[in-house]
């Protein structure tokens, strides 16, 4: 074996030096590369696992993806960060993950609304707060922040994209039709002129969007189940009754619908019992039993769910039920004993504890044991404790009743003539757009 071994003394030649050396930088080269490339996919890994609504960390997310911007505080209102801002189309919202009710409004000077009582020819004048000579709008700029997760921001052509080929179809009250028009009202600037069209029924109205090939549709019924006052409506609140075993008579409007978002509160809380009917109307108030609101109201809600248990198909058609809506008619309940009810508001309440008497937890407890039982998966959307801080955001003396204006007379009572139970629009409603939106 001693041919392999060099002579003492003999030299190495260059062109195996050279090979040596650029071997053993190739090797260098070749590690330093595998190294970089197992830190690049670490961080794309990680940015792939990001959702819209984690909890926050933002330690954990890329430095590129979080812009710490900061507004200065105005007027001693919470300086709003530029964080929420932060959505990227490939992430996803996850309820799980996010709880939209737990949270803070925080003031965006610089914010705007997706449209104006005088850009958007659906809304009612009732909540056509500016119109109606609404001085300060400031009440526009209050953005919902979640304290754990972000919610998306509005967008009217993901939410068209989303609904192509489809029927949204809002069942309720005046709220939930207030909720309805905001909704139009965000899409319709998206949609051509020639392709949009507005169908005014008694009950039952139906906007269209032919490019879509798409409905957003509201169906009036207050109480959800059959009454004697859904129209005409019943002044005499001792007059009216609720048919607290059908649906019948408007429940094939709400049939084939892809997206159902019901509601019904307010008009419950008449402050009497509820005068409940089983079977026909013909014996009047003779076949009437008076019960205490909250049993009529889960009565109610059981013949509404039996109905989305025998009717809906889960695999075709998302259901929703939004909370109650709050009202604020006794200043008392935010540390204002004298003050004229919601009037003169300007901006959200800010202890996060606050519960006004306008909201009744019993009832929304019904709701949510009515919705566990059933046999159809229906999300509920609570948007009763972020709105309780909304003091500022009611139509108040800006609106109409009994379809007149408010005189100047009636303006300077707001006692009597405040409307603490309606909102304007754009405003509130266009938040709970916002996270219906994001369930989608």
């Amino acid at each position: 074996m001693s041919f392999l071994v060099p002579s003492r003394g003999a030299k190495i030649p260059l062109s195996i030096i050279v090979l040596v050396i650029c071997g053993f930088m190739f090797f260098v080269l070749l590690y330093t590369e595998r190294i970089s490339l197992m830190s690049s996919s670490t961080l794309s890994s990680n940015v792939l696992k990001l959702k819209s609504c984690p909890r926050k960390d933002l330690g954990s997310k890329p430095k590129e993806k979080v812009r710490e911007k900061k507004v200065p505080e105005e007027n001693g209102r919470e300086e709003r960060s530029e964080n929420m801002d932060v959505v990227d189309d490939r992430f996803e919202f996850d309820p799980e993950e996010c709880n939209v009710a737990a949270g803070k409004w925080v003031y965006n000077s610089s914010a705007e609304p997706l449209y104006t009582d005088e850009s958007c020819p659906y809304i009612d004048r009732q909540f056509s707060c500016m119109k109606n000579g609404r001085p300060e709008t400031d009440y526009l700029r209050w953005e919902w922040q979640p304290d754990d997760c972000t919610i998306p921001r509005f967008s009217a052509k993901l939410a068209m994209n989303k609904l192509r080929g489809k029927r949204l179809l809002f069942v309720g009250d005046s709220l939930q039709r207030s909720q309805w028009e905001s909704f139009v009202c965000l899409v319709e600037s998206v949609i051509p002129e020639g392709e949009k069209s507005m169908n005014l029924g008694q009950k039952y109205f139906v906007f269209k969007a032919k490019e879509y090939n798409a409905s957003i549709e509201f169906y009036w019924a207050p109480y959800i189940v059959e009454s004697n006052t859904d129209l005409p409506v019943i002044l005499d609140l001792k007059k009216r009754i609720v048919k607290v075993d059908s649906v019948e008579d408007r429940s094939k409007y709400w049939e084939g619908a892809d997206i159902l978002v019901f509601n019904t509160y307010v008009w419950w809380m008449s402050g009497i019992r509820m005068k409940a009917l089983w079977g026909s109307f013909g014996n009047g108030e003779r076949g009437a039993e008076a019960l205490d609101t909250a049993v009529a109201y889960r009565l109610a809600l059981k013949t509404w769910a039996n109905w989305v248990d025998s009717t809906v198909d889960s695999n075709k058609t998302k259901v929703f039920f939004t909370t109650m809506s709050p009202t604020h008619s006794r200043s008392a309940d935010w540390g204002k004993p004298n003050g004229p009810k919601c009037f003169n508001e300007t901006e959200p309440i800010k202890d996060k504890s606050f519960w006004g008497t306008g909201s009744n937890k019993e009832m929304m407890k019904v709701v949510s044991s009515v919705v566990k039982h059933m046999a159809t998966h229906v999300t509920v959307i609570n948007i009763t404790q972020l709105s309780e801080y909304r003091i500022d955001a009611h139509t108040s003396v800006y609106t109409e009743t009994g379809g007149k204006m408010l005189t100047a007379e009636e303006r300077a009572d707001p006692m009597r003539h405040a409307d603490c139970i309606h909102w304007c629009l754009p405003g509130l409603p266009d938040t709970w757009n916002r996270i219906l939106l994001a369930h989608l």
